[in-house]
């Protein structure tokens, strides 16, 4: 701690104690002091340390107010203290200006709407006992006030046209199935619990366990308090807000009524609910999801997000309109996915979000299909690892995103029309992470390209190197192959935590998008369709080679890691070759046949990844695994996975771990209790991380001269 700040914190409770005791005093002092010691002083010329990802921060879910001079959003902190990932509304002026909180910092709030007059804000609140409820804060006053009650968290508010109510969603719960009606035990006897029946195809998701029986509802409330209404009952799906028509009678939603919707539960049409009967029209009509609608402002045209559903590993998501009955989409020359979409407020065009090459855009399309491009670098909203990610809102005339590169989690950024100059000047206005990151040494990253070895296709990736190194006098480095999951998802010229870390302990870090990636059309994604791990395999090595070539890698001092996906792909590799020293496989799949059929989603993974089940293509299924593999491995090799995983069960790192040890190959096994799938998500489990793959490179990175146990000391 500076000498400046102790002296502010000693004034502090000086100031205090002379009106609260003693005991008050010490805890403002430990609020105060923990946060300031676990964030060491920072100088210029420092490295990043796995200290620095406590205090991270960045912008998500930015809202332009009616008029577009104001912007709320939700400031996100990585708090050592809880130990989460926290959200907290700000609001900020167009300019930059009067940028202030609106929430405590003690609570937790998401989902920000505005108002349709700009004077509240419905939020998603949380004052960290409790369920979160459905709030609406009143700016002039900064009065707040919970308009639901119960012990589940509402989702999706979306205010009516007039300003008069809020539509809102959440779970409503049913009845558990039962064989036999449970005995009842005496009275203060301690009985174990009582059988619990399943009887449903999807009865757990990672992040959340067993889930609980019923289904996501509709409901509506006064603006300024009163009885929810609810709108809809039944068991089916019903994903995504609701869109008001404009004379605020009706709503349009995405649901699945299928009768066998659990075994085709991407399969969603588009209804219309009429607030008078509650009856509903359906509005689409074809196989596959069709999502997200939202009424053209101050119109009766409907845009939504979609795809015809051809059972293909991945589709491109594409932004359609409704005009006089007949769907046409907006996109379907693009070849990319569309992640979101948010009208202008003048109803002549759309905005869209996607990824193109490993880089966030915002488009802005016409209803004639025409795009120009609006902003770049969209993204921040992940740390760990450099993913797609980032959100944005648009305006008449102006759009404001969260924006990132390697050296920044998001930030806003507010992009306006120059009708003149037909162009967009975009103006950053904030700077969440400057007194920090500012003063650490980045890794430098830069974009590479080469040539595969399978049949010669152009791969994208990019390569972070140590701070300070030069290539000229410092010679080839150790190099960590750090791969996607998804599959079918993208890295890119994105903000990462992990790489910076990698980077900052003396690797060099190539970050790969292989074929079956996302952002370079659906014709190379699909090149994994059926057949995955396969020649992304061949991209990946392609890439090594490359850099060996280049003179940046040792390649005596090869690593490689990656997580889901990149799990899966690191086991085959260490099956498929002995050119690394070590590896670290994360929540992978090992054994294609037990993930079908006991991760989450059963349904899906069977259907879009494989011809058949198991037991009708079985050569299939283990020709795919990793363990069909393993007699090969040679490579030291840890597993990482968290306990609470549904998605990549842990039995799969168990498997992969056992058969290794069967053969004598130098093996651990490193289990994060509570962990899910997103392993990384509260800031501890992102640390510990990081800090076992790099304990476990540097134990096999004999010519380096690091100490064995550098990353205990960064603690």
């Amino acid at each position: 701690m500076t000498a400046a700040r102790t002296h502010t914190v000693q004034r502090f409770a000086a100031q205090l104690s002379a009106r609260i005791d003693t005991r008050t005093v010490a805890s403002v002092l430990l609020a105060v002091l923990v946060p300031a010691l676990l964030a060491a002083p920072v100088q210029a010329g420092d490295s990043l340390t796995v200290d620095d990802i406590f205090g991270l921060e960045y912008a998500d879910e930015p809202r332009l107010a009616p008029d577009g001079d104001r912007i709320v959003y939700v400031r996100r902190t990585m708090d050592a203290m809880t130990d989460r990932n926290r959200g907290q509304l700000w609001i900020i002026d167009r300019d930059g200006d009067r940028h202030q909180p609106l929430t405590s910092a003690d609570g937790h709030a998401s989902s920000p709407a505005w108002s349709p007059d700009g004077s509240r804000i419905a939020f998603i609140g949380h004052d960290g006992s409790g369920s979160g409820q459905l709030q609406v804060l009143w700016l002039d006053s900064g009065r707040q006030t919970a308009l639901t009650r119960g012990p589940l968290t509402p989702s999706n508010p979306v205010w009516s046209p007039d300003g008069e109510r809020i539509a809102f969603s959440r779970f409503v719960e049913a009845a558990p199935p039962r064989i036999v009606e449970p005995l009842s035990p005496p009275e203060g006897a301690d009985w174990a619990p009582p059988a619990r029946v399943v009887d449903r195809p999807v009865f757990r998701a990672d992040g959340a366990g067993f889930l609980p029986h019923g289904q996501t509802q509709r409901f509506i409330v006064p603006a300024d308090g009163g009885p929810v209404r609810q709108l809809t009952e039944g068991p089916y799906p019903q994903p995504g807000p609701v869109t008001w028509s404009r004379d605020g009678r009706a709503l349009v939603f995405a649901t699945n009524r299928r009768p066998d919707f659990e075994l085709e539960p991407s399969d969603t049409e588009l209804v219309r609910l009429d607030l008078d009967d509650l009856e509903l029209t359906t509005l689409t009509d074809r196989f596959g999801p069709d999502n997200a609608p939202a009424f053209q402002p101050g119109g009766e045209r409907l845009a939504w997000l979609g795809y015809d559903d051809e059972r293909l590993g991945y589709h491109n998501v594409e932004l359609y309109v409704l005009d006089d009955g007949a769907p046409r989409s907006l996109t379907a020359d693009l070849d990319r996915s569309i992640d979101a979409f948010a009208w202008d407020d003048d109803g002549d065009a759309l905005f869209v979000s996607y990824s193109d090459r490993g880089n966030g855009v915002i488009d802005r399309v016409t209803l004639d299909g025409d795009r120009s491009r609006v902003a770049e670098n969209l993204g921040g909203t992940t740390l760990g690892r450099p993913y797609a990610s980032g959100t944005f809102d648009a305006g008449a005339d102006r759009v404001v995103y969260t924006r990132t590169t390697p050296a920044h989690p998001g930030d806003l950024v507010i992009a306006r029309s120059d009708r003149r100059m037909r162009r967009w000047n975009s103006e950053r206005l904030t700077r969440l992470n400057a007194e920090r990151l500012a003063y650490r040494d980045l890794a430098a990253v830069e974009e590479f390209t080469f040539s595969s070895s399978a049949d010669g296709r152009e791969i994208q990736g990019w390569l972070a190197l140590p701070p300070g190194h030069d290539p000229e006098s410092d010679g080839a480095l150790p190099l960590i192959l750090e791969i996607h999951g998804g599959p079918f998802a993208d890295y890119g010229d994105r903000f990462s935590m992990e790489v910076q870390l990698m980077a900052a302990a003396g690797y060099a870090v190539a970050y790969i998008n292989p074929r079956g990636s996302t952002s370079y059309g659906a014709e190379f994604a699909n090149e994994i369709h059926h057949a995955y791990p396969g020649e992304d395999y061949d991209d990946l090595m392609s890439g090594v080679d490359a850099l060996i070539e280049r003179g940046v890698a040792d390649p005596e001092r090869l690593f490689v890691t990656g997580g889901s996906g990149g799990g899966v792909l690191t086991a085959w590799i260490v099956g498929s070759t002995d050119r690394f020293r070590a590896a670290v496989v994360a929540k992978p799949v090992i054994n294609w046949t037990s993930f079908v059929l006991t991760a989450d989603y059963t349904p899906f993974f069977h259907r879009y990844w494989f011809p058949a089940p198991p037991w009708e293509a079985q050569d299939e299924y283990w020709r795919r695994s990793p363990l069909s593999r393993v007699g090969n491995v040679t490579t030291p090799t840890m597993v990482l996975t968290g306990e609470a995983d549904w998605r990549t069960p842990m039995w799969e790192s168990e498997q992969f771990y056992q058969a290794l040890k069967l053969r004598g190959i130098d093996s651990v096994l490193v289990r994060i209790p509570e962990a899910p799938h997103g392993i990384a998500a509260r800031p501890s489990q992102m640390a510990s991380k990081i800090r076992h793959i790099l304990a476990w490179f540097e134990r096999y990175d004999t010519d380096s001269e690091r100490s064995h146990d550098r990353a205990s000391e960064d603690d």
